[in-house]
Order: structure tokens, then sequence, then C-alpha cells
């Protein structure tokens, strides 16, 4: 389905709101005002402000998707591309949720919510690894044998690593450049990649 102009505006202002006030505190009436339109345009788009909320959730990972797809994509040695890919999904995820204010407690709290609307966005993310695994394998830069299981795995993995990594508990006040050599080392012993 295509979204329109007004609807992304919707949205946008919505998560605006919701960052300053939080979902609970955000009325229907609040994001049809401070969107310029009436109520009855806000309706037409959207049931309720859950709905709305869920579009939010949706735009942002629709943003961290094409970043993904943006590096997938890149002319790079595949091993460098997966390094990229993993420091991308928690960077884009940490600023995603301070960018959110409010809306990071929600996010948290609602996080079988956020999990299945988060589905489809994991699914391509898999499928991502999957490919740059077997661009790996067929330059003879990695040993897989089975790509679908290690890309599975490489994401939950990132994924686990999402909360640590919002609240600067992963490597407790080591920066990216610091922290990337060591995990060079474990994302190439997992790919078979000798050096």
């Amino acid at each position: 389905m295509s979204v329109t102009k007004t609807q992304k505006h919707l949205v946008d202002v919505a998560r605006q709101l919701f960052a300053k006030k939080g979902l609970a505190n955000t009325t229907m009436n609040e994001i049809a005002e401070a969107s310029g339109k009436g109520r009855r345009t806000l309706y037409t788009y959207f049931k309720n402000k859950e709905e709305i909320y869920y579009a939010v959730i949706e735009t942002e990972l629709e943003r961290l998707s094409e970043k993904l797809d943006e590096v997938a994509a890149k002319p790079i040695k595949p091993l460098n591309k997966m390094m990229e890919l993993i420091y991308l999904h928690l960077q884009m995820i940490k600023e995603t949720v301070a960018r959110n204010g409010n809306l990071r407690a929600e996010f948290f709290r609602n996080i079988w919510m956020v999990e299945k609307i988060r589905k489809c966005f994991d699914y391509e993310e898999m499928e991502i690894f999957r490919r740059v695994i077997e661009e790996g394998n067929a330059q003879g830069d990695f040993d897989i044998d089975n790509p679908t299981l290690v890309a599975d795995i490489t994401h939950y993995c990132v994924k686990g690593l999402e909360v640590p990594y919002i609240y600067g508990r992963l490597g407790r006040g080591l920066s990216d450049e610091d922290s990337m050599p060591q995990v060079k080392k474990i994302v190439m012993g997992a790919l078979g990649k000798h050096s």
C-alpha cells in the first residue's frame, strides 16, 4: 500500500508528540491539531492512537532497513560489509530510541507489540546477512555450510545486543572504534575466516 504525503506527515507529527509526551498522554485531537489537519483527515488514515503508534515504529524500521540495504549494496569485502551492517544496526537502534524521547519507555514497556511489528524487518535483515554470507562464500572469504542458519544466528546475536548498547553497557566505556577489532575477531571466527 502506498503511503501518501498526508499519512507521512501525520506519522511524523505523532512521533514527535509521542516522543515529547508519551503515547498515553497524547490524544488524537492533539495529533490532528499539531498536524494542521482535521480530525476527519486523521481518522481517514488511522482508527486510533495505537494504529498511529504502529505506523511510527514501522517508519523507524523502514529507515533502518533502507540504510542496511545501502551497506549491503556497497562494493566492499563481505567481512567489512558484515561489520558495517552490525555496527549500523546497533547505532541506528540507539539513535532511534534516543530521538524518540518518552516513546523510548513505550518501546521497552510494549516489547511484544514492537516485536510483532518488527517481524518483517527482522526477516529482511536476516536475508541481508544471508546474502552477504553467500557473497563471502563465493569469494572464498567465508567457509559457511549453512548461510541461512548463520544469518539467523547473527541477526539474533545483534538484536540481543541492542538494549546493552543503547544503555552504554556494552564494552563499558569503549568506543565503537576501540571495540571493533575485538568484534571483528569474533565475527571472523564465526564466519570461518582465517587471518
